[in-house]
């Protein structure tokens, strides 16, 4: 997902006149929590904006007259967005200010709660999955970390924190089983906020962390959201989505949903480019997210982009007489020298050794008595091709002569030259180097399933492969193939075994995110050690943008070595990171990002 996947909105009722229901309820009438800041209103008017973080909600029916609602979508923060709901003729107000405002391309819907409440919504308890209240910063810096690996809009944390302690939101966050954070939705009390006789609220920034969460994690949310929202006797809640993303609304009719006439008004911003905009580049709904997040970071700067090749990911980006082609993060400014540096591991181990930094013991497979001595001598191997990538032909834990042959030939059917190396055991971590500074590092787990006590093994490994394709546009799945079933089985299990709830069973060796793997962002725990060493590896490479690869016991602590270098990482796979953000600086540096109404911790850059 990378939009909004709810976002919430209120109808109007046609026959009232716009801007009677504050009159009559006046400021002092709203229901606030002791302490905390009213709604705020344009001067002048009783007009109700409502600061949510990510932008303001901005309830239309509370204003006298037009020009006060466009006042008040002018004044929009940078890097927020604001949304104006509940107005009357809203296509009046966009139809005289064209250049500046437009109508949001999204179709709203309605859920009745109280005795109409339909059936479906009710339960929908998620086994491990607890869903409460956000509490703290903590919990606001993990949901605007989900907001950014959707490509939503975050928010700065004290906001969110401060919303989720008054009556007018309901802000919520899933949990699961090992306290993580994986899902989140807010909700908005009309009757809070301006003490609304038609008893309504609306929904807002429901999204879940496709890497983590359980399957039905949304749909709990959900129900957890109208549930209190019934208590506390709303006649509905709606939600705006986009007119695109066919598997919510699919979701939301099944819930019992149904299609109300309300529209929302935007102002025309980088961040709103996409959904006003005649049409985006020929070819960009062909492009895999790692092309399509350096277009959409180049398009909001104002940069030109050409889709030269979408099944490629090529685009040609020019702005200011500057023309640049990439595919990918790979661009023009890596040379072809540096490229083949990294294509073939045995050279990047070779430079990197000549360097001083560390790698594994290894060599060249002979497929004599020497590769046995070697495994004789270190012990478990890897053996993989000198050359290829996503994980192909590479075989781990190798430790009998056997199966070293085995390996070796698995490998030469990718690659004729194969690389044998001593195991070296830890976490997988992969650090993202721009412009010789460290912009983001994760640590990557094999692809995993978490038991039900419902499901067996294949279904699991099938439904947690459907949301990984979903999460990464089918780029990542997991094959139910023979080494997924090897890994299963040295597990102690069968395929038609049905886990116990919440236990958690790996069923791939290696954490490449082509077959299932998860990525989880650790720059703000990366050890100063470790960002110097990838510093010099990219120095000693040569190499504007890389993708360096370790194996570390913590990514906290100064113990690492090199496995390999990528000359083209997905960016996309470093959100909240500012990824895309940093490649264009190093492509146009006369370009300026949008500014970030929340970043995340990180380590600064090294070197």
């Amino acid at each position: 997902m990378t939009d909004i996947l709810a976002t919430g909105t209120a109808r109007t009722d046609r026959d009232r006149v716009p801007g009677r229901r504050r009159e009559r309820t006046g400021p002092g009438g709203d229901p606030v929590a002791s302490g905390t800041p009213e709604p705020r209103r344009p001067a002048g008017s009783p007009g109700v904006v409502l600061d949510c973080g990510w932008g303001r909600l901005v309830f239309g029916q509370t204003f006298h007259d037009q020009v006060q609602v466009a006042d008040v979508l002018r004044s929009e923060a940078v890097g927020a967005r604001d949304i104006c709901i509940y107005l009357r003729d809203p296509h009046v107000l966009v139809s005289r200010l064209p250049d500046e405002l437009f109508i949001d391309p999204s179709l709203t819907y309605r859920l009745p709660l109280g005795g109409q409440r339909p059936a479906a919504t009710e339960g929908g308890e998620v086994p491990g999955l607890t869903v409460r209240p956000l509490r703290d910063a903590d919990d606001a810096d993990a949901v605007n970390r989900i907001y950014a690996r959707n490509g939503m809009v975050t928010a700065p944390v004290d906001v969110l924190v401060d919303n989720a302690r008054t009556d007018r939101f309901l802000h919520l966050v899933a949990e699961d089983a090992t306290g993580e954070v994986v899902g989140t939705i807010t909700g908005v009390d009309h009757v809070a906020v301006f003490a609304d006789p038609e008893n309504g609220a609306s929904l807002w920034c429901l999204t879940v962390d496709f890497n983590t969460a359980p399957p039905g994690t949304g749909q709990a949310l959900l129900t957890a959201l109208a549930d209190r929202l019934d208590a506390r006797g709303r006649a509905y809640v709606d939600l705006s989505v986009l007119a695109e993303n066919s598997g919510a609304i699919r979701l939301y009719e099944r819930l019992g949903f149904h299609r109300t006439a309300t529209l929302c008004v935007k102002r025309k911003n980088p961040i709103n480019e996409r959904l006003f905009l005649p049409a985006a580049p020929e070819g960009y709904d062909q492009l895999n997210p790692y092309a399509k997040i350096i277009a959409d970071e180049a398009m909001r700067r104002g940069v030109r982009v050409e889709v030269t090749d979408p099944r490629w990911g090529e685009l040609r980006l020019s702005n200011g007489g500057r023309t640049v082609h990439t595919r990918e993060s790979l661009s023009e400014l890596t040379s072809a020298v540096a490229m083949s540096r990294c294509d073939d591991k045995r050279v990047t181990r070779r430079i990197l050794a000549e360097a001083g930094l560390r790698v594994p013991r290894g060599r060249t497979a002979t497929g004599d008595a020497d590769d046995l001595a070697f495994l004789t001598e270190v012990g478990p191997v890897v053996v993989k091709p000198a050359r290829g990538e996503q994980g192909n032909g590479i075989t781990v834990g190798v430790r009998t002569p056997q199966a070293l042959t085995a390996a070796i030939e698995l490998a030469r059917r990718f690659c004729p030259d194969v690389l044998i190396e001593e195991l070296r055991t830890g976490e997988d971590l992969r650090v993202v180097v721009i412009d010789h500074e460290v912009v983001a590092a994760a640590v990557r787990r094999p692809a995993q399933i978490t038991g039900d006590g419902v499901h067996d093994i294949t279904e699991l490994i099938e439904r947690q492969s459907r949301r990984r394709a979903a999460a990464t546009g089918g780029e990542s799945t997991i094959p139910v193939d023979e080494l997924t079933r090897e890994v299963v089985a040295d597990a102690g299990h069968r395929m038609d075994d049905v886990l116990p709830e919440g236990t958690v069973l790996a069923v791939r060796r290696t954490a490449n995110l082509h077959t299932g793997g998860t990525i989880h962002d650790v720059t703000a725990e990366l050890h100063p050690v470790i960002a110097e060493a990838c510093v010099a590896a990219s120095r000693a490479l040569d190499i504007p943008v890389t993708g360096l690869d370790l194996l570390v016991p913590a990514p906290d602590r100064p113990e690492h070595v090199f496995i390999e270098a990528n000359e083209r990482p997905g960016l996309a796979n470093h959100e909240p990171q500012p990824t895309a953000e940093r490649f264009v600086d190093l492509l146009f540096p006369g370009t300026r990002a949008p500014r970030r109404l929340w970043s995340p911790a990180g380590t600064g850059g090294a070197g």
